[in-house]
């Protein structure tokens, strides 16, 4: 996930559990209902990967519980943020009476697998370098120095562990990236030719990291609070209504520490004073341009600040990986270098706050231009950066809804795709 919507998680989410709720008319009906649920449709193997320099992390690779393949192959890189293998967005906890796992209801890259693994893929999941369930951080020093390129290595490594695996077709592998993965999934694309045959970006990058963020940390909350909180239209919010709106609250956390938070930099060390910064009068209502922009503004620069010695355990981002995400070309300006025989699916929710729908728009008029022979644009009305409903203004989490699934599994499994490339899925363009 970008890194809003961890910050938002971590605040404060909470996520569903799946129940699936039978109507029983009689016992016959129960044994049913227990003899296709005890039918097992995959099976699974965990590994370990070995990332180099002693780094290690926990994987999961899921197939077909029938034949022995070889099958399609799919390898999943997740969002950003400290991101186990299923991409659980929340806190799993423990039932006082079963002591059974109970799961948040947003674990994206867990029901990717299971859907596709059910249909006849092999797809393989793994942990974050340094990081484990529960957005627990195993080790700060790898997670605090981690930066893009490690990332993205990492995912080659998987992709070489995927490709080795006896169930897995080594001609027929896709990538799937979700946000920040999303940005490394063309570039693995890019230097592995020979071993990637599709991809598929879902909640797609064009833009650097930083115009993002700026968006996300500054535009989005200002224009929020002008368009939703100024009732009077003369660039003033109160400081209740801030404080009690949950969508603002969402965005830009404590209003109340954000403005009284002073944020000094000497020689690149940060260092806070809780004293009167912003809010300079101190009174009940808050000026959108000169107090809240400017609280945003700082606050925005100070996530790139490298504190010498301290040592970055935040689960939204540290400051080291946000710079080389800074340093990066931006993907709009790389994606027309995938190869041209390698196929290339964006699924983007409308409502998305995270990552645009703009965002989308800019890669397929690029991909167009350039006559990229097999891309193509899915968008979801009303859906967030998870795929889930949400507004225009905060996304929401839950189960990604069953279309979005389906238009996956559609695409992957197409016969078509493999015989005429450009006839068929060029003219399907949306």
């Amino acid at each position: 996930m970008f890194l809003s919507t961890v910050k938002i998680m971590a605040m404060s989410i909470s996520v569903f559990f799946i129940f699936l709720l039978f109507s029983i008319v009689s016992s016959k009906s129960i044994l049913t209902v227990n003899a296709q649920s005890d039918l097992p449709t995959t099976k699974h193997r965990d590994l370990v990967l070995d990332l180099g320099n002693n780094i290690t992390t926990n994987a999961k690779l899921l197939y077909p519980s029938v034949g022995h393949g070889p099958y399609p192959g799919v390898l999943l890189i997740h969002g950003s943020g400290p991101t186990d293998m299923n991409e659980t967005l929340g806190y799993i906890h423990i039932d006082n009476k079963t002591g059974s796992k109970i799961y948040p209801t947003a674990r994206p890259f867990f029901q990717i697998a299971e859907y596709l693994s059910d249909r006849g893929f092999v797809v393989l999941q793994y942990d974050k370098r340094g990081i484990a369930e529960n957005l627990t951080v195993l080790d700060s020093n790898v997670w605090g120095n981690t930066t893009f390129n490690d990332l993205k290595q990492d995912s080659e490594k998987a992709l070489e562990v995927l490709i080795q695996q006896p169930e897995v077709d080594a001609n027929k592998v896709t990538l799937i990236g979700h946000s920040e993965g999303a940005i490394i999934v063309p570039r693995v694309a890019i230097d592995n030719p020979d071993k990637v045959d599709n991809i598929i970006l879902m909640g797609s990058v064009a833009q650097n990291l930083d115009e993002l963020l700026y968006l996300q940390a500054v535009k989005t909350p200002i224009l929020y609070a002008q368009e939703v909180l100024d009732h009077n239209n003369n660039g003033l919010i109160s400081v209740q209504q801030a404080t009690e709106n949950p969508v603002f609250s969402g965005m830009v956390g404590n209003i109340t520490l954000l403005l009284t938070q002073n944020t000094t930099y000497v020689n690149e060390i940060k260092t806070r004073q809780p004293q009167p910064d912003f809010n300079t009068n101190n009174d009940e209502f808050i000026s959108i341009n000169d107090e809240l922009k400017p609280a945003l503004v700082k606050r925005y620069e100070s996530f790139s600040i490298v504190i010498p010695g301290e040592k970055c355990s935040d689960i939204a981002a540290c400051p080291i990986w946000l710079r080389s995400h800074y340093a990066l070309t931006p993907t709009l300006y790389i994606i027309g270098k995938v190869p041209s025989d390698t196929s290339i699916l964006i699924q983007q929710g409308e409502n998305d706050t995270q990552t645009p729908i703009q965002q989308a728009f800019l890669l397929q008029q690029r991909l167009t231009e350039l006559n990229h022979p097999d891309h193509n644009l899915k968008t979801y009305p009303d859906l967030g950066h998870v795929f889930y409903p949400s507004s225009q203004w905060l996304t929401n989490v839950g189960p990604i809804q069953e279309n979005v699934m389906q238009d996956l599994f559609d695409w992957l499994s197409n016969p078509t795709r493999g015989l005429s490339k450009v006839d068929v899925l060029s003219s399907s363009f949306q």
